[in-house]
C-alpha cells in the first residue's frame, strides 16, 4: 500500500497529523462536555475551541455552529420548513434545490415531497440563475439548496449572485460547503448564505463528525435529534469529543495553508488533464467553467467508468467513477444527467481528485497508468 498513488481527495482526505494528534489528547480526557466539574470542563473547552475555529473559518459566530454526526446530517438538520431570517420574516414553505446536489440534499431534509422542486442546471454544470428566478416567482418563500462545488465535476456555483436572486424573492439560501472548505475560500456572510455545511473528513478530520452553520439572524430552526439540549438545543446527544476536536485542528492548518495548497494542486490538475485529453481524444467535464483546483472527471469514448477504476486500482491508483456515495453501483451519475449527458457517457466518466500532499510523481504515475488503460480499453 506504501507505493500506491491515491486521488480520491473528494471521497474522503488522509488524516491531518494536527487532527490526529488533538483526537489522541481528547481521548485521554474523561469527562462528559456538559458536566460542571473540572473534568467536564475541559473538555468542553475543547469543543468550544473547535466551534470557535471553524466559526472563524467561515467568518460566522460560534454560538451559530451546530456540530453533527457527518455532513449529510448537517444537510437533512439545514433542510427545515419553517426557517425565516428573522422574527419578521417569511417563513420558509418550500423547498428548490439544484439537480446537481449531493443525494442527502435531493433526498430533501424534512420538506414534504410535493413541496419539493429541482432546479436545472446549464451544460457546464452551472445553476440556470433564470430558471431558478422563474421558479422562485411562482410559489411562496423557498429554501434554496445551492452546492458550493460539485464533487463530482468540482464545478463553482456562483453563489453570491444566487443569494442576491434569493434574497429579493424573499427566500433562504442553504450551500453544501461540503467540497469547498480547505479548497476555496468560503465565508457565509460574503456569500450570502443563510446556512452552510461542512464534513471534516474531506478536509483531513476524523470521518464521522460534520458541522451546520446559521447565519445571525436565521431562526426557526428545529432540531432533528431531541433530548438533552447539547448543541445550544439544536441536537441532542453527548458531543464526539475527539471528532470535533479533530475537526477544529484540521480546519485550522487547512486554512494557513490553503493558497499553497491550492496553487500546487491547480498547476498538477492541468498537468493532469494535459496529459488525459492526448488519449483517445477525451472529454473533461465543466472544463469551460471556474473549477475547484484538485478535481478532474473525464471520459473517452467507449470508456466503462468501473473497468477503467478497477484498471487504475491495479496500477495502483486509487481513483473514483464519481462521488463515493455511487460507488458500487452500476447507473449513470446523476450530475452528468442532469447536466443533458447521454447515460452512456456519463457511465464512463472517472473521477480524479488532488490533495495537499499529491506531488507531481504521482501525476506521472496516474498518466502511466491511463495511456496502458486507453491503450487497452479503448481499442477498436
Amino acid at each position: 500500500m506504501r507505493n500506491r498513488v491515491y486521488l480520491d481527495w473528494n471521497a474522503t482526505a488522509p488524516l491531518r497529523a494536527e487532527a490526529r494528534r488533538a483526537m489522541l489528547a481528547a481521548w485521554d480526557l474523561v469527562g462528559n462536555p456538559s458536566s460542571v466539574h473540572a473534568e467536564g470542563r475541559e473538555a468542553r473547552r475543547l469543543v468550544e475551541e473547535a466551534r470557535a475555529t471553524l466559526a472563524g473559518a467561515v467568518g460566522a459566530l460560534p454560538r451559530n455552529v451546530v456540530f453533527t454526526s457527518a455532513g449529510t446530517e448537517a444537510n437533512a438538520l439545514a433542510l427545515s420548513p419553517g426557517l425565516r431570517r428573522s422574527s419578521g420574516g417569511a417563513v420558509v414553505e418550500r423547498l428548490l434545490v439544484s439537480a446537481v446536489e449531493h443525494a442527502s440534499v435531493l433526498a430533501g431534509g424534512r420538506f414534504a415531497a410535493d413541496k419539493i422542486g429541482l432546479i436545472p442546471v446549464m451544460r457546464a454544470g452551472v445553476v440556470d440563475l433564470d430558471h431558478l428566478r422563474s421558479l422562485l416567482g411562482d410559489g411562496p418563500p423557498a429554501l434554496v439548496s445551492v452546492m458550493a462545488a460539485n464533487n463530482e465535476t468540482g464545478a463553482l456555483q456562483p453563489v453570491a449572485e444566487v443569494a442576491q436572486i434569493v434574497h429579493e424573492a424573499g427566500g433562504l439560501l442553504h450551500v453544501d460547503a461540503i467540497q469547498a472548505l480547505g479548497k476555496i475560500p468560503f465565508e457565509i456572510n460574503a456569500m450570502g448564505a443563510d446556512l452552510a455545511t461542512f464534513s471534516a473528513h474531506k478536509v483531513g478530520g476524523p470521518k464521522g463528525v460534520g458541522a451546520l452553520v446559521v447565519a445571525e439572524g436565521v431562526t426557526g430552526l428545529e432540531p432533528l435529534l431531541r433530548g438533552g439540549g447539547q448543541e445550544l438545543n439544536r441536537r441532542a446527544g453527548t458531543e464526539n469529543v475527539a471528532g470535533i476536536a479533530g475537526f477544529g485542528a484540521a480546519v485550522k492548518v487547512a486554512l494557513q495553508t490553503l493558497s499553497e495548497d491550492a496553487e500546487q494542486m491547480a498547476t498538477l490538475r492541468i498537468r493532469l488533464e494535459n496529459g488525459i485529453r492526448a488519449i483517445a481524444g477525451a472529454t473533461i467535464f465543466s472544463e469551460d467553467v471556474r473549477r475547484l483546483p484538485n478535481t478532474v472527471l473525464f471520459t473517452a469514448p467507449g470508456l466503462k467508468a468501473e473497468t477503467a477504476v478497477i484498471g487504475f486500482d491495479l496500477e495502483g491508483i486509487a481513483v473514483s467513477s464519481g462521488s463515493a456515495c455511487s460507488s458500487g453501483k452500476v447507473q449513470p451519475s446523476h450530475v452528468l444527467s442532469a447536466m443533458g449527458y447521454d447515460p452512456a457517457v456519463a457511465q464512463g466518466a472517472v473521477r480524479l481528485s488532488l490533495g495537499w500532499s499529491t506531488e507531481p510523481d504521482d501525476i506521472n504515475r496516474a498518466l502511466e497508468a491511463w495511456r496502458k488503460l486507453g491503450n487497452t480499453l479503448l481499442r477498436d
